[in-house]
């Protein structure tokens, strides 16, 4: 299982999504971000994530255009904002998203958070709104898959019960110390992939146990085992970094794998707890 950054996971409508994505949260645009993509896509990468909250696709787009490879063998993520809820904000949210990472097509369109804190009081309306818009875009051809972020249960049960086309993705913060289990479960029940955000935790895990010792047997780094981890849970981490050492030590994951005993060791670790915001409490 997973032995290549090649490998993929077959969404609910048939299109492939590579097995290990790059992540670009926090990497500022311009060149350091053209260049961390360009490095991701030169060492193997064909899975890139971003968001126009990120306030960085014009890098991301200039790493893709850079490195010369073919559109179609790469796999692009945008996400909508809280601030463009609503049909046709979120249609020319994505609109300039397109333009900024000039592309003609996105292979994954994201909701980023269920309950903005501008639409909180009305909350699902824009939410189903911008789900209507999201699925105008599919029908058009103009988004090869959809999919939503930091969604629970409760979130994806609403959207199940009133959509056209289901979501194909969740990606919600996953990672040890911090097993969303209700929502991973229910995701994977429903035949939707689960992407994990901040897979590394941070790097608030590493140097504990049995992280440490897991890394020392298999004479891989902290940063690797836990990429490991979360294909071991058939997750789609989404690793980032802008060093180029970091971002191929990253993807080189696929000469090893973890006993039974060892993802329950790491499932059992409780060092970190939640890292980013509850959904139906943001501020933003």
């Amino acid at each position: 299982m997973f032995k290549s950054l090649s490998d993929t996971f077959k969404l609910n409508n048939g299109v492939e999504i590579p097995c290990v994505g790059f992540g670009t949260y926090l990497t500022p645009d311009g060149k350091v971000c053209r260049d961390s993509v360009l490095a991701a896509i030169e060492c193997g990468y064909r899975h890139i994530d971003t968001a126009e909250f990120y306030d960085n696709e014009d890098g991301v787009g200039a790493g893709i255009r850079d490195s010369g490879v073919k559109r179609d063998e790469l796999f692009v993520t945008t996400k909508v904002w809280n601030t463009n809820h609503g049909f046709d904000a979120t249609l020319k949210a994505f609109d300039r998203s397109l333009q900024k990472l000039g592309l003609d097509y996105l292979d994954l369109y994201l909701v980023h958070w269920p309950v903005a804190l501008k639409y909180r009081e009305s909350y699902p309306a824009e939410f189903l709104e911008t789900w209507k818009a999201f699925e105008k875009l599919y029908n058009e051809g103009r988004v090869r898959a959809l999919g939503v972020c930091n969604c629970l249960k409760k979130h994806l049960s609403m959207l199940l019960e009133n959509c056209n086309v289901p979501p194909a993705v969740n990606q919600i913060e996953y990672h040890v110390g911090y097993l969303q289990k209700e929502a991973a479960d229910f995701s994977k029940a429903n035949n939707i992939v689960v992407e994990a955000w901040a897979p590394l935790c941070r790097g608030r895990a590493f140097g504990s146990e049995p992280l440490k010792s897991i890394a020392a047997k298999y004479q891989k780094t902290e940063a690797q085992v836990l990429v490991r981890w979360c294909l071991e849970h058939n997750l789609l981490p989404l690793p980032k970094s802008v060093t180029k050492a970091r971002i191929v030590e990253n993807a080189d994951v696929f000469d090893f794998s973890l006993t039974q005993s060892e993802v329950a060791d790491l499932d059992a670790f409780e060092g970190v707890g939640r890292i980013g915001s509850h959904p139906d409490t943001v501020m933003f």
